[in-house]
């Protein structure tokens, strides 16, 4: 009965570490693999990655965004790479504090050597504004930018101002007018920081072109601009996406569920040799 004890123990023991050792291995796994893109590109790797997270409290999902903690890890980074080493950025996010993807765009474009943008997946509204600041974009086939349009709480700041245009001014109310007022400048600051960004690497008309399109309300907030639209923008896009930056981001999992959303097996699939079946 002792042993049984002892065993169950054990066993109880191991079942409670092995989360804490699965998630070390993975992180010794993700260090690998990004002094390995580092030694192959010469370059410093920065990683921006925001997963959605669980809460222990009935399960409710957590969205994580760009906030002011991601804009200081960035910064750190960057001022610890020479001046003359590229550096390589993968972003995958939704998107976040204005205020603190400006600081980290700023940051890059700041950066004397090369910065490359890599988005494997997604990067929306400030993660845009971040690969904005990048010397090249490099995308996937299927991956996605998004319009850096300002947002005032549930309300896109374009929309605001398309009422006071267009709604007589003795029919809008006062919170509305101050929300205009507001809407407006953050349109013009965006756009202004946008314009900014792309200075120097793209002619001035074509700047201005680009920040308008990027911020005046042409698409809906979470509209995915492919890599085919963010060329025809003028946008320096690459689709050249490096194998190891996919292999990085499959070791950024989501959290578990109990039952998947998407399942495969996980091994390459290839048409097996004899007839296809057609005529």
């Amino acid at each position: 009965m002792t042993i049984f004890f002892d065993l169950f123990w054990i066993f109880l023991m191991l079942s409670a570490l092995q989360p804490v050792l699965k998630q070390r291995m993975l992180e010794n796994a993700r260090q690998r693999l990004i002094a390995k893109i580092e030694r192959t590109r010469g370059s410093r790797v920065i990683l921006l990655v925001h997963r959605q997270e669980t809460m222990s409290f009935l399960g409710f999902p957590l969205f994580r965004y760009i906030d002011i903690h991601d804009s200081e890890e960035v910064i750190r980074a960057i001022h610890m790479t020479d001046p003359d080493v590229p550096i390589d950025i993968v972003l995958h996010t939704p998107g976040g504090l204005v205020l603190a993807a400006l600081q980290i765009a700023r940051a890059i474009k700041r950066h004397p050597a090369k910065v490359t943008a890599f988005v494997p997946h997604y990067a929306m509204s400030g993660g845009t504004l971040i690969a904005l600041a990048a010397d090249e974009i490099v995308m996937c086939e299927h991956a996605v930018l998004g319009p850096v349009d300002p947002q005032l709480g549930e309300f896109p700041a374009p929309s605001v101002l398309k009422i006071v245009r267009e709604k007589p001014i003795e029919r809008i109310d006062d919170r509305t007018l101050i929300l205009a007022d507001t809407a407006e400048k953050a349109v013009r600051q965006v756009r202004t920081a946008v314009a900014e960004l792309l200075s120097g690497r793209y002619p001035g008309e074509k700047a201005q072109g680009i920040a308008q399109a990027l911020t005046e309300g042409r698409w809906t907030h979470d509209y995915p601009i492919t890599y085919e639209e963010a060329k025809s923008l003028g946008l320096h896009v690459s689709a050249d996406m490096p194998k190891e930056v996919l292999q990085l981001m499959q070791l950024y999992p989501q959290p578990v569920r109990r039952t998947p959303t998407v399942e495969y097996l996980p091994f390459p699939r290839h048409r097996p040799p004899g007839p296809t079946g057609r005529d």
